[in-house]
């Protein structure tokens, strides 16, 4: 697939590095020569210095031959123009990213598509969206919705506290056959490869493990795993980023009471005069005396949206040790991801791998309707849609040729989510969720085209 993105920054850079390595031929476009050159040093790709609003420039990309063109500049200006210019040159496809987003909530009202974008898309608004997700469902580390929560995703780590801790699934689904939910994928405490489970995968203490539930079976999987899903009405947000200000708007439009640090006195002002449901502070969120006096340890959640990555690993752990049970941190730097959840913070937000997510679908085969990657597994989740040609349909799970590396979680029918067994039917129409290891995503593909 031959795939063109504008833009060299922290987003796009992660974009070509991840398709770089799925052997998609990269075209990396931008104006900045140090941007371009350790991207050219340090990938796999081809890159062009110039105005990706130049035609010329698109051109000289060959544009026309693009299956798909992703612009994500720094400049939504840019990304829009760019975006139309690729698609009247022949790109299939295009995605901008915007910074608006009532562009995205209205995109069909204003017609982007009809004068040549495809798909909009906000890091900012993507990551406000997943900390919203990750406070609704409080109890679990990792969270992710299908189909307005038909079907959910639940990742945490097992105490002793969980029931079926030392049994077999095989086990733990005869001792539990009312279960509503499934596990996918599990990653052993210390470890780095992720399991795929079987009826004989053992459950151990530690063990990160990610299950598939249907709209009720969240509150099942947490009596069982010994969890609490609190309710979350105080949260103490840090950070006067995009971010921080879309997350504290939208949790008190929902009637949370929020504190919002904000460290530019300018900015908290701004802030305040267009938050009015929310107590902004002016003053730095990492002073524990100040957080302290703010009542931090009243608080039910505690989210770090910072530009600093370190300030927000470390803030959060401070929360934690002054008990704050839900600790969420937006984590830029990959290298920390492993190592902020080894040190117990709950939640990691990280606005390439969101934005990478929402357009990796597009170059799956297949009716992909959505997918994620599993944080620090080798593995992917995908909602295929089946469509009448496809080889899974019609078919019972157990007749199956289903790679041994990938499992169905379950099945989407009629906006009902089911957790699909061996004796399960799929059908044309059906919205299936799949998760798979890396290696088997090609295999996977191949049943839903």
């Amino acid at each position: 697939m031959k795939i063109i993105i504008a833009g060299a920054g922290e987003v796009g850079f992660h974009l070509a590095k991840l398709l770089s390595y799925e052997s998609q031929e990269i075209t990396l476009i931008d104006i900045d020569k140090d941007s371009l050159a350790y991207a050219d040093t340090h990938l796999d790709i081809k890159v062009i210095r110039g105005d990706a609003t130049s035609r010329a420039i698109l051109k000289d990309a060959r544009v026309e031959d693009s299956e798909l063109f992703i612009a994500v500049t720094a400049s939504e200006t840019t990304n829009i123009t760019a975006c139309v210019l690729a698609k009247q040159l022949g790109s299939d496809k295009t995605i901008a990213r915007i910074t608006n987003t009532e562009f995205i909530r209205h995109k069909d009202e204003l017609g982007f598509t009809k004068f040549g974008i495809d798909e909009l898309i906000s890091p900012e608004s993507l990551a406000a969206s997943e900390i919203e997700l990750s406070l609704k469902q409080s109890s679990f580390k990792d969270a992710y919705e299908f189909e307005d929560g038909a079907l959910k995703m639940a990742g945490l780590v097992l105490s002793s506290e969980a029931l079926f801790v030392g049994k077999t699934v095989k086990e733990a689904a005869k001792i539990f056959p009312e279960i509503h939910f499934v596990p996918i994928a599990i990653q052993r405490f210390g470890a780095q490869n992720t399991i795929i489970p079987r009826g004989d995968t053992v459950f151990q203490k530690g063990d990160t493990v990610v299950f598939i539930t249907t709209e009720d079976g969240g509150e099942e999987l947490c009596r069982l795993t010994g969890k609490a899903n609190r309710d979350i009405k105080n949260v103490m947000v840090l950070g006067g980023s995009k971010i921080g200000y879309k997350t504290a708007r939208e949790l008190a439009e929902k009637g949370i009471n929020v504190k919002l640090f904000v460290e530019n006195k300018e900015r908290a002002f701004d802030f305040a005069d267009d938050l009015p449901k929310v107590l902004v502070l002016h003053g730095d969120g990492k002073n524990v005396d100040l957080l302290d006096e703010e009542n931090i340890c009243d608080m039910d959640a505690f989210i770090a949206v910072g530009e600093n990555s370190e300030t927000n690993i470390m803030s959060c752990l401070v929360a934690k040790s002054k008990e704050v049970k839900k600790t969420i941190a937006l984590v830029e730097n990959m290298d920390y991801f492993e190592l902020s959840q080894s040190v117990g913070i709950g939640t990691l937000i990280n606005k390439k791998l969101l934005a990478a997510n929402n357009i990796f679908r597009y170059i799956r085969k297949g009716e992909v309707v959505a997918m994620t990657k599993l944080n620090n597994m080798n593995a992917e989740l995908l909602e295929f849609e089946v469509k009448a040609s496809s080889a899974i349909c019609n078919k019972y799970i157990k007749k199956l040729d289903f790679p041994r590396s990938a499992i169905i979680g379950g099945v989407i029918r009629d906006g009902i989510g089911q957790i699909a067994l061996g004796d399960f039917k799929i059908r044309e129409g059906d919205l299936v969720v799949v998760c798979s290891l890396l290696q088997s995503i090609k295999g996977v593909e191949k049943l839903f085209r």
